[in-house]
């Protein structure tokens, strides 16, 4: 894969920003980069492929641990709430990776082009060797980026190859469930969707339910087996993460955040927060004033 990083290197050196993530015009495609071993980072993330081409980093769901390096892909194929960190990354040698959001509806297309089926495999988080296939897709589509005219008529076939590989693959048992039309993990999508564009306001688990076309009961079951978490305990992730985030990066006080991502008491957002990431609210603003300051 050593053509891919040279891609990726090139590409990231002139288009990252500030936190090391370098967008790209192509849907979905983001590469990153860091010259130093990174803090833990908090996410409740999408459904994506990660492949690592130059040092390492570790994920963590619940109580498991996924450690990768270059060579290999982390696949998270739901919604799930993971602990992130670089854990190898140099001035000398940084980090990189390529990250494509999956998507499920170019996925259903090829399984029902591809007659795959179910598959039993509902771990959401694994690491395997990349496939030599998947990088050969990737490449490709980092050497579109350099033909901004072609990009409008390729990218799509590019990216639906690149799924093709994926569910061909050894990741395929783990994203079949994806792939599959009017599954559940298909229709508790639709309602995570909702959570994530209005996580800050009151909803109803009986309206999530009905968008996901099943009975309360039914979906907290399988909510929390797609997600590991119940839709509400999603919502609380969702407006932790962003509150962190505004303090960190925006310099919001505690307050102001809590309000702003749908608390309405202050200090049951300041035990939920310590309970979440170990410390109070207040450290992390204390911390962002430290770093604009220096």
């Amino acid at each position: 894969m050593t053509d891919l990083l040279k891609a990726v290197r090139r590409y990231a050196e002139a288009q990252a920003d500030a936190h090391g993530i370098a967008a790209t015009p192509i849907p979905g495609l983001s590469l990153v980069r860091a010259a130093a071993a990174s803090d833990l980072v908090y996410a409740i993330s999408r459904p994506l492929v990660c492949l690592v081409l130059q040092g390492s980093k570790c994920v963590t769901l619940g109580k498991q641990d996924f450690p990768f390096t270059a060579g290999d892909s982390l696949l998270i194929t739901a919604d799930v709430p993971t602990v992130s960190q670089i854990t190898r990354a140099s001035i000398a040698a940084p980090y990189y990776s390529l990250v494509l959001e999956l998507d499920p509806a170019v996925l259903a297309d090829l399984a029902a082009e591809m007659k795959t089926a179910r598959t039993t495999d509902l771990a959401p988080v694994r690491v395997d060797p990349t496939d030599a296939d998947v990088a050969d897709a990737a490449l490709r589509l980092m050497r579109l980026l350099d033909r901004p005219e072609a990009l409008p008529l390729l990218q799509r076939s590019l990216l639906r190859e690149m799924h093709y590989w994926l569910l061909a693959g050894r990741h395929g048992a783990a994203i079949r469930n994806l792939a599959w039309p009017g599954g559940h993990a298909q229709r508790v999508a639709r309602a995570v969707a909702i959570l994530r564009a209005q996580y800050a306001r009151p909803l109803r688990v009986e309206d999530l339910a009905a968008e996901a076309g099943m009975s309360p009961s039914s979906f907290h079951q399988h909510f929390r087996a797609v997600t590991s978490l119940s839709p509400l305990q999603f919502q609380k992730h969702l407006r932790l993460i962003e509150a962190r985030r505004l303090m960190l990066t925006e310099g919001a006080q505690a307050a102001s955040a809590a309000f702003a991502v749908g608390y309405e008491s202050v200090s049951q957002f300041t035990r939920e927060y310590h309970r979440m990431f170990g410390a109070p609210p207040a450290r992390s603003s204390k911390a962002a004033r430290g770093s604009a300051a220096a």
